[in-house]
């Protein structure tokens, strides 16, 4: 995969400053967690919009992401941006309470969650929109909770795999610390993305460019030298979680149907 950071810069933020301005908002609010996905499209943020009109919610689980909510500061500080740290422990706990799991997905869902209620109610006393921080490949495997942290109003990074992401990052001059960081979504300590999903990323962006961009057949990856487990598994995580990339399907009663026939604001009245 050919990454021209240069250009892609000049797309990204120009695609946050038009869709920003386009309904009337001047301001950007995102969760900032102290990884490379949303040091990246802080990053962009304020370079679209100005660091005073993008605002950062930190929103660690107690007191266990220390380095990681540091690592955010530093970003933001560097960028110039507003923040703000909002520890969700309390109001996850207070659920927990009453609806007790031992299920570790469970809770993470339920933080992931937490963090995007939290955003959305910030959107609306900033006068912001939601910048979303899910890249490519996350979106392709579903491997993200859906109205948590791949909801949003735009994505500027969600064409982009997380091996691009981090040659982008280098280009935009983000901490090497941050781009070498292993990726985690901050749901308990010690968790890792690779960990969970029990294959590294330079290996899936190779198997999704190919079954995505390229629109090989898992069989000629195979044939030509993947491990066929692997090709498989990725598949299978691809179709599985569909339902996560579309809105919810509406059932077709009138000629103009959401989403069906009536797609833009353009359309109103015709």
């Amino acid at each position: 995969m050919k990454t021209n950071c240069a250009f892609i810069e000049k797309i990204l933020v120009s695609f946050i400053k038009t869709e920003i301005h386009r309904f009337g908002f001047r301001n950007a609010i995102l969760g900032l967690s102290g990884g490379l996905d949303s040091a990246v499209t802080a990053c962009l943020s304020a370079r679209a919009l100005g660091e005073k009109n993008v605002w950062a919610l930190l929103m660690p689980y107690g007191k266990g992401f220390r380095q990681d909510v540091d690592d955010a500061l530093e970003v933001a500080k560097e960028l110039g941006i507003h923040t703000q740290v909002i520890d969700i422990k309390p109001m996850v706990d207070a659920f927990y309470e009453t609806h007790p799991t031992d299920n570790r997905l469970l809770k993470g869902n339920k933080m992931a969650r937490e963090r995007m209620s939290i955003l959305y109610d910030f959107s609306v006393r900033k006068k912001a929109l939601i910048i979303g921080t899910s890249n490519k490949t996350e979106l392709l495997l579903g491997y993200g909770t859906l109205h948590g942290d791949m909801a949003s109003a735009l994505n500027p990074i969600g064409d982009l795999y997380k091996t691009q992401i981090r040659e982008f990052a280098a280009h935009l001059g983000i901490p090497g610390k941050i781009i070498q960081k292993a990726p985690a979504a901050g749901l308990w300590p010690g968790q890792t993305d690779e960990g969970e999903l029990g294959m590294t990323y330079e290996v899936i962006d190779r198997v999704l460019h190919a079954l995505v961009d390229e629109r090989r057949s898992p069989e000629d990856l195979i044939q030509s030298g993947f491990d066929k487990e692997t090709v498989r598994r990725i598949e299978t995580l691809i179709k599985k979680s569909e339902f996560k990339r579309k809105l919810p399907p509406i059932a077709k009663i009138s000629n103009r149907t959401v989403g069906h026939d009536f797609l833009y604001s353009s359309d109103r009245g015709k």
